[in-house]
């Protein structure tokens, strides 16, 4: 029996544009591209997902192996596609980043900072309590399953050797970052109320009585207060969040 194994170099090239997509996108992901996960884990989801959606595209690749030039200008390609696809979703936590920095400087938490562990590096408190909220939710509810659908879809969007227009792509990471400073806004919006009429009545209260030291009986009704609004608005804003995160999802699956 023989076996013809004249394919094998097609398929390995085939499997690396496939993996270059997919390890770009994976190394952005919100919750999979985070910085405290171990690159090994990393590269191991990406060539699990390489594994799975190779067999569905790998008609969409045309490879000439009698020249590397051709090749290697696709995976660059290719690469281009996964950190855009993995941008647009990890800005969609940047919204969360935006409100807890609002929130913090309302409630007088501004100087409040620690270790972002999504990121590595330092940020205000409130915006790392929401941004792992945020994460947790996401994985809860199973809506890091539309980011494996968009990274499937992504070959009907952005068709392999085709090339990317860049107006499109300047136009997808413009949508992408002012609807999240939007959200991030319209999430702490609450609170931007609260600290007008706090800060009025505050002012207010100090030309009513000079003698009375404001500042000291402000701050620590600031930070009660405003804790108590978190608390009855926080399954709202996470609410909010997750329909604004499937919302973009959604946009990068084409319908059929």
């Amino acid at each position: 029996m023989r076996i013809d194994v004249s394919l094998l170099p097609a398929l390995a090239a085939t499997f690396m544009l496939v993996f270059a997509r997919i390890g770009a996108m994976v190394m952005l992901l919100p919750g999979f591209g985070e910085t405290n996960i171990p690159v090994r884990i990393k590269l191991a989801i990406a060539l699990l997902l390489t594994l799975i959606i190779l067999p569905l595209h790998r008609a969409a690749y045309q490879v000439d192996m009698g020249s590397m030039a051709p090749l290697l200008v696709l995976m660059m390609h290719e690469i281009v596609i996964g950190v855009v696809l993995g941008a647009t979703a990890r800005v969609t936590l940047s919204a969360l980043q935006v409100a807890g920095s609002v929130i913090a400087q309302q409630l007088g938490l501004g100087f409040v900072t620690a270790v972002d562990p999504t990121q590595g590096q330092q940020g205000l408190l409130i915006g790392n309590f929401l941004t792992l909220l945020g994460l947790t939710m996401l994985f809860a509810t199973d809506s890091h399953h539309l980011v494996i659908a968009a990274l499937n879809e992504s070959y009907r969007i952005f068709a392999p050797g085709e090339l990317m227009s860049s107006g499109d792509a300047a136009a997808l990471a413009t949508r992408a970052f002012a609807a999240a400073f939007k959200i991030g806004m319209q999430l702490s919006a609450p609170f931007l109320v609260f600290g007008l009429v706090f800060n009025i009545g505050l002012g207010v209260l100090a030309r009513l009585m000079p003698q009375m030291q404001v500042y000291f009986v402000g701050v620590p009704l600031s930070i009660l207060a405003g804790f108590l609004i978190f608390a009855l608005v926080i399954v709202t804003m996470m609410g909010t969040f997750l329909d604004y995160f499937i919302g973009v999802m959604h946009q990068l699956i084409p319908q059929r």
